[in-house]
């Protein structure tokens, strides 16, 4: 087997594709032919020793992956060799076989492509956990997306408009508007590169509540951080609600007197916790993305493919924050 290793901390350039021999599963393990992985931001940082997971190295990267069960271990019963599955790996995913617990991989339609079932667990199940479970969006409310054009953001986008909601969709240029639109955004605003200035930032918090009405937005999904996050807290309506789900820009500092003003919430969204620590509302919330998946509700969107020797290059993509939507590694 081969697989693309992290030996060392350091950035996408540092990954080595390496021989390796053939894993066998363990008790309660399957192995994966890996046909297909899924890239997230937090492939980037894992690699740096800056995600709060620290696998021992070598490892390779790669949370999520789609394939064929070609092997099983002892006492498996909820899989079969040949079964085509999706899995949530943590890491691990960039290479060509690869042993996982059996309890975390899932059966996906027949119909359902490799590639997008590589892409659909953790974009989807953050931002459906996001707005459905910590949010508890309703139709009718506004959402403001922070980074929509990437991977959480355009599934936040489909979801968002599943539940009934005024979509506007906050990027950084015209294309990624224009991305965004095309993924059913209502709105959509151009933000500045710069937002330190408190001018800046007071010009963006003005857009945000013209363009949801009323008296400012109901819902902020924030997958950037950074000084985004203040205007877009300054932009909320009464009881608003401030979702926390990512920090590519930095972890920003918010003015707590802003939330007694406005009797808005800051809302924490740790989707792989929830996972684990609420099982049934997690096994839930997937039915609810297979039944969006077949209705054609919500459909990964793939803008980049690379084969897994240059998983260094699809990390780079990731990295410069130039993704529109989702980017595949085709390992098959």
């Amino acid at each position: 087997m081969k697989a693309m290793l992290s030996t060392a901390p350091g950035g996408p350039e540092t990954l080595e594709l390496t021989e390796l021999p053939q894993p066998e599963p363990k008790k309660g393990e399957v192995r994966i032919r890996v046909r297909a992985a899924g890239l997230n931001f937090p492939d980037t940082l894992i690699i740096q020793d800056l995600y709060q997971m620290k696998p021992p190295r070598p490892f390779a990267p790669g949370g999520e992956v789609a394939g064929d069960i070609d092997a099983v271990g002892e006492g498996v019963t909820n899989v079969a060799v040949g079964d085509r599955v999706l899995a949530m790996t943590g890491f691990g995913g960039f290479a060509t076989d690869m042993c996982i617990d059996a309890g975390r991989v899932m059966k996906i339609p027949d119909a359902m492509p490799y590639d997008e079932a590589s892409c659909l667990v953790l974009t989807y199940g953050t931002s459906h956990h996001a707005l459905k479970n910590r949010a508890e969006i309703k139709a009718g409310e506004s959402l403001l997306i922070l980074g929509a054009a990437g991977g959480v953001g355009a599934a936040a986008i489909e979801l968002g408009k599943a539940a009934g909601a005024k979509v506007i969709a906050a990027v950084s240029s015209e294309e990624k508007a224009q991305f965004c639109r095309d993924l059913g955004a209502d709105e959509t605003i151009v933000y500045s590169r710069d937002m330190d200035d408190r001018a800046t930032q007071k010009e963006f918090s003005n857009e945000i509540k013209k363009l949801a009405g009323g008296d400012g937005v109901d819902v902020v999904y924030d997958a950037v951080g950074g000084a985004y996050a203040e205007p877009a807290v300054r932009a909320l309506a009464w009881k608003g609600r401030y979702l926390v789900v990512g920090f590519p820009a930095g972890i920003p500092k918010i003015p707590l007197n802003l939330t007694l003003l406005k009797g808005c919430q800051i809302v924490g969204v740790f989707w792989g916790a929830h996972t684990v620590r609420e099982p049934q509302a997690h096994a839930e919330n997937m039915a609810d993305l297979f039944r969006m998946y077949a209705s054609g509700q919500i459909k990964p969107r793939i803008s980049a493919r690379f084969p897994l020797e240059k998983a260094a290059d699809a990390l780079t993509l990731m990295q410069d924050r130039k993704v529109l939507g989702k980017v595949v590694l085709d390992v098959d």
